[in-house]
């Protein structure tokens, strides 16, 4: 089994571009890790998309996605990297060079400390101790830096005893002051107490040590396992959409061919009228002449005799004969047209591609001061709000909202879709959503699809939808952020949970006949509980998100 150190090794956090700490690690498809700001980078600069590594060329660019198990990971190790800058170097006594304070000119390293005298002696200063009487009693101890911090600051005395209630090393007078009626021993008894935990604090500190490396070594396993999998959906993926194409070009060419073939037959059966039409019309010509010489003649009995003939009607009637084109597949096209939109729809099964194709239509949004309840501060940039116990004395306004502590952004909008995210971190009590421009801010009106406001909140720590009727959502984990999709012409307001890429709620077939608005509702301050403010923030396009 590897130890925890060798798994937390620092080259296995390090992004092979930049050679520091993965920032937001994502992960190539041939499983190497790096920075995303550092692969697009390199990736922006060449010609060619391959990995800087082992140069495995892909094609088309991939879309990376930020690689959470590696993430985690190494902000774990950051962690333990500054924890480890900040502590202070311990050495081991024997490790430590101290010397002697009474040698004046080449000082020689020290063999002992005395805590009474507080000073450190080399083996030639050291004889007084060891043979005057009075100085016999002094506690001698392996030599030691800073003396003084064994000092204690208030009565400037040694700490020779332990405060058990406080976890302090404490001198007589403290004892004897402010710690009297504490639980105080001799601080060599004390050390003799966790002394004897020593083994066992020892040998659960190598359990935390072995089960973390299996943690890691799990992770590592199941990231493995995580890419091979991605590696087989890709490939799976691949086999199904070469076939989804291929079947679609076939049918395209046997549609062509079908067009074809009414083509040709109507082609066929126009140029048989055509011909029929000339040999009639050839006909007719020659009647016409044959007419004109008779009637040239004197022969009164041939004209007569020919007339009938030469003036008979044609055996087909024309008038009621033509050509249809029967080429027009539109109820083709139009089942296509659908089967678009199914595979569509299936797509967007996938939470990702939702989330990304909801992304698209973001908007930037900046509250508006003029609607704000007087308890409310805004940011200079509009993007934060929080709540206070202060009301301001704020210019009347018919947008302000005068009776609960909401606000509205300045963005409205009467068609199309909008899409925008707000951190509802931290706070205990929260509403967001949309209400119609003439939504009700002067009295005191519960905000509902009836009033014409479409939200969902969190109240009493219940997540709730208000419909009609108020009601709850079950929800697995903390909403940390809240994604709000608004599709005005289809009448859909959509809720999603942004970390997590699912949905959480909708309100669907609303009749929106006026401008729609960006609602919040922050709902006091909850004696101190529900500080933390509500924050729009920038929606990545990436599916990245932060806290």
């Amino acid at each position: 089994m590897a130890t925890a150190s060798s798994l937390l090794s620092e080259e296995k956090f390090l992004c092979s571009v930049c050679l520091d700490v993965f920032t937001q690690p994502v992960s190539t498809p041939c499983g190497h890790n790096f920075c995303s700001t550092c692969i697009n980078k390199y990736w922006d600069g060449s010609d060619i998309c391959q990995c800087p590594l082992c140069q495995r060329i892909f094609s088309p660019r991939p879309e990376l996605q930020v690689n959470t198990v590696v993430s985690g990971l190494a902000a774990e190790f950051q962690k333990l990297s500054q924890l480890k800058a900040s502590a202070p170097d311990l050495q081991l006594p024997e490790t430590v060079d101290v010397l002697c304070d009474i040698c004046s000119e080449v000082k020689e390293r020290a063999v002992k400390s005395c805590l009474m005298c507080l000073v450190s002696f080399c083996e030639a200063h050291l004889e007084p101790h060891q043979r005057v009487a009075g100085l016999k009693s002094h506690t001698l101890l392996e030599p030691v830096k800073n003396l003084e911090d064994r000092m204690c600051k208030t009565h400037s005395k040694v700490e020779e005893l332990y405060c058990r209630t406080d976890s302090a090393c404490v001198c007589v007078l403290c004892f004897k002051t402010s710690h009297k009626s504490h639980n105080v021993v001799p601080l060599e008894e004390e050390y003799e107490a966790v002394m004897a935990k020593k083994d066992e604090t020892m040998a659960n500190i190598q359990k935390m040590i072995q089960s973390r490396s299996e943690k890691i070594a799990e992770f590592e396993s199941s990231l493995e396992g995580c890419r091979r999998d991605a590696e087989k959906e890709k490939e799976a993926s691949v086999l199904v959409f070469t076939d989804l194409i291929q079947s679609i070009q076939r049918s395209q060419v046997e549609l062509f061919e079908a067009i074809e073939e009414r083509h040709t037959a109507t082609r066929q059966k126009t140029e048989g009228f055509l011909a029929e039409l000339k040999v009639e019309i050839a006909e007719l010509e020659s009647r016409s002449n044959q007419l004109e010489q008779l009637s040239q003649s004197a022969d009164h009995h041939q004209f007569v005799q020919s007339f009938p003939t030469l003036c008979s009607p044609s055996n087909m009637d024309w008038a009621h004969i033509g050509v249809q084109s029967d080429l027009s597949l539109e109820a083709v096209r139009d089942d296509l047209t659908q089967l678009k939109q199914r595979v569509k729809e299936i797509m967007e099964e996938l939470p990702e591609i939702k989330m990304k194709r909801m992304r698209e239509h973001a908007v930037d949004l900046a509250l508006d001061p003029d609607t704000a309840f007087g308890t409310l501060i805004i940011s200079q940039e509009g993007k934060h709000v929080i709540c206070t116990d202060t009301k301001q004395e704020l210019p009347s306004n018919p947008k302000r909202f005068e009776r609960y502590p909401d606000v509205l952004a300045k963005e409205g909008f009467t068609t199309g879709k909008f899409y925008y995210e707000v951190q509802v971190k931290g706070k205990t009590d929260w509403i967001v959503g949309v209400v119609r421009e003439s939504v009700e801010r002067k009295k005191d009106t519960h905000l509902s699809v009836i009033s014409g406001a479409w939200n969902i909140g969190l109240v009493d720590g219940t997540y709730k939808a208000y419909a009609g009727k108020t009601g709850t959502i079950t929800l697995k984990e903390e909403l940390k952020k809240v994604g709000i999709f608004v599709d005005y012409n289809k009448g859909v307001v959509s809720f999603y949970n942004v970390d997590s890429k699912s949905h959480i709620y909708s309100f669907t077939s609303c009749q929106f006949t006026e401008r729609l608005y960006p609602y919040f509702g922050l709902q006091g301050t909850e004696n101190g509980k529900n500080l933390a403010p509500l924050i729009i923030t920038p929606v990545s396009q990436s599916g990245h998100t932060d806290d």
